[in-house]
């Protein structure tokens, strides 16, 4: 009873880690990744026979790559089509081997399996040799930031186990990741086909001196633990129970990396609200005092914030995620179309969704042959291209080289994963693609022979917008309207601006939670023709934040903005100009605005 309680500890004590497996296409990935399982007995019990037994029953050769090919159209098709994921056990350590697609098409998948792994056993063919794809796979390992690679000559029994044929291979293979700065844990000659090598040494290659595949995996170093990094808690999303009077907000998300204890102050990036934990929670189990990496769970504060899911909790007293919006990045690129200036995309890094933007093309590198390009002003497909890209918003996030977790994002181009890459720096810049427009616009715009201060004298008003702000269901469109018709009986030239997707141009049927800055940015267009009218424009937007108010504001130039927030000011740094703290008096509320314009001398002789 004692000896296997120890051996239960024993399995439990294993480390983990994650390898992928990669390789062009038929140079054997699925089958080294099969006889390794065979070989160490990580099958369940009577998996191997049961596959052998059905090759025989179709009159197929039994392939330790069926092992892997589960599906179906992956077997009648003879390639990998998606990754593949499986777990065995050395003496030393846990495995989880994703068995990466190396055929060309399937690179989007491969980038996927690569992002999780801390290692890499990239497979090349003895008899086929290096190919194109080969040096592109060693590159997008190197971008992606796995530094451990292990390569294997494979299929040595097609090649007669020739000596000359390896070596051959590894130095071409290996003047290849010199250039990139990778230099591998080692070169070893396989035949997966016979085992040779993956588990022990064989006498069909006498010649070669080194590990197994077994015992070099046990080499590779473990990464550090994710615990013992900055906090990184991504936001999936937040909930509010109102049964039973609870008000809570629940911030639920995973812990990428750190740890976060009950008492801790935390600043939500890239918002900047900061407030402390108040208590960690998960769904039916009782309440903890800590969460660590790895764990999904919800929290709760004791100052209530509004933020939003996409946002990144850190620890205050830690270094930081880094804000901005315009970052410099390596992209692999992979759509069908190439990526070009000017058209939106979407980027997704950890729970972020954001629309995303190809500023510049600093150089563009061929990963088959490592030549640059610093001339080519659009990515076309497998490119790995250096760039600035600008997001919609600030985006937070960290270097790949510091923490991988919160550095690495796909693009996703009509609903297709179209590239992937990590970021290299952020770029610091005042101006961003709002600017730009605003520049073009005010540059091209045709002005009529009256002026603005012409406009004043015979309205007797100075145009602006009044954005009323504040949370969902306060009463904001009633008061907007209220206070439009007021305006409008005093003889103002004023107009009510109602937020509905047909009057914005937008498609009914579309999802405005999607096309939010889409929403936003239309507003802004809009209100600027309202108040280049001379016309005191009122519109009301709920869940704002302040880059939402930045953008309208600077869409709405030269003419000014009027924020006028209902209830709790969620701002950080946008100014708000006047705090109602509700509507309840709707007449008073209506009152302290027509006071606030007329002290602004928005307002000329106006009495209510």
């Amino acid at each position: 009873m004692e000896t296997t309680i120890k051996k239960q500890e024993n399995k439990a004590s294993l480390e983990q880690m994650n390898i992928v497996v990669i390789g062009h296409v038929d140079h054997g990935k699925s089958t080294v990744v099969g006889r390794l399982l065979a070989d160490t007995n990580s099958l369940p019990k009577g998996k191997l026979e049961d596959v052998k037994d059905r090759c025989r029953r179709s009159a197929r050769p039994f392939e330790y790559a069926f092992l892997l090919d589960a599906l179906k159209d992956e077997q009648s098709q003879g390639i990998t089509i998606d990754s593949a994921r499986c777990f065995f056990k050395s003496k030393k350590r846990s495995y989880i081997i994703i068995d990466a697609p190396g055929h060309i098409e399937f690179l989007k998948n491969m980038i996927s399996g690569a992002a999780r792994a801390e290692a890499a056993v990239l497979v090349i063919d003895a008899k086929e040799g290096v190919q194109e794809n080969s040096r592109r796979h060693g590159y997008l390992l190197s971008i992606l930031g796995v530094k451990q690679v292990l390569v294997l000559v494979n299929k040595l029994d097609l090649v007669d186990y020739s000596q000359q044929k390896f070596e051959a291979i590894r130095d071409e293979y290996s003047d290849f990741l010199k250039q990139i700065n990778t230099v591998p844990l080692g070169f070893v000659p396989v035949s997966a086909r016979d085992g040779v090598n993956i588990v022990g040494d064989s006498p069909k290659t006498s010649w070669y001196n080194g590990n197994s595949l077994l015992d070099l995996l046990d080499s590779f170093a473990k990464e550090p633990k994710p615990v013992d990094m900055p906090l990184r808690l991504p936001l999936q999303d937040v909930y509010k129970f109102t049964e039973q009077g609870d008000d809570r907000r629940v911030f639920a998300g995973r812990v990428e990396t750190g740890k976060i204890r009950c008492g801790d102050e935390v600043v939500f990036l890239p918002s900047g609200k900061k407030s402390k934990v108040s208590s960690i929670e998960a769904f039916n189990a009782d309440k903890k005092d800590i969460s660590v990496a790895g764990e999904s769970m919800g929290i709760t504060l004791e100052k209530q914030i509004y933020v939003q899911s996409g946002e990144v909790m850190c620890r205050s007293d830690q270094v930081v995620a880094q804000v901005a919006s315009q970052i410099k990045v390596n992209i692999f690129w992979m759509g069908n179309q190439p990526m070009i200036k000017g058209k939106r995309y979407k980027l997704k890094l950890a729970t972020s969704r954001v629309p995303v933007w190809l500023r510049s093309v600093e150089n563009v590198l061929d990963a088959s042959d490592l030549t640059t390009d610093t001339t080519k002003q659009q990515i076309e497909r497998h490119d790995v291209a250096e760039c600035i890209i600008e997001t919609v918003k600030p985006l937070a996030f960290d270097l790949t080289q510091e923490i991988a977790q919160m550095g690495r994002f796909v693009i996703i181009d009509n609903y297709e994963i179209a590239g992937g890459g990590v970021i290299l720096d952020k770029v610091d810049t005042r101006r961003d693609r709002i600017d730009d427009r605003v520049e073009q616009r005010e540059r091209n715009w045709e002005r009529s022979n009256i002026t603005p201060s012409m406009r004043e004298a015979r309205n007797k008003q100075r145009s602006t917008l009044v954005l009323v702000t504040g949370e969902v269901d306060t009463g904001k469109i009633d008061f907007a309207k209220a206070l439009e018709q007021e305006f409008f009986e005093s003889g103002r030239q004023v107009y009510y601006l109602g937020l509905s997707n047909s009057l914005l141009g937008i498609d009914p049927g579309i999802d405005i939670a999607g096309e939010r800055d889409e929403q936003i940015r239309r507003l802004g267009e809009i209100s600027h023709l309202f108040t280049d009218a001379g016309i005191i424009l009122i519109t009301s937007l709920s869940d704002a934040d302040d880059f939402e108010v930045d953008m309208i504001k600077k869409l709405n130039q030269p003419s000014d903005c009027v924020v006028v927030n209902v209830g709790q000011n969620r701002f950080v740094t946008s100014k708000v100009d006047l705090q109602l703290e509700t509507l309840d008096n709707i007449p008073h509320a209506i009152a302290r605005v027509g006071e606030h314009l007329k002290k602004k001398e928005y307002l000329v002789e106006y009495h209510l």
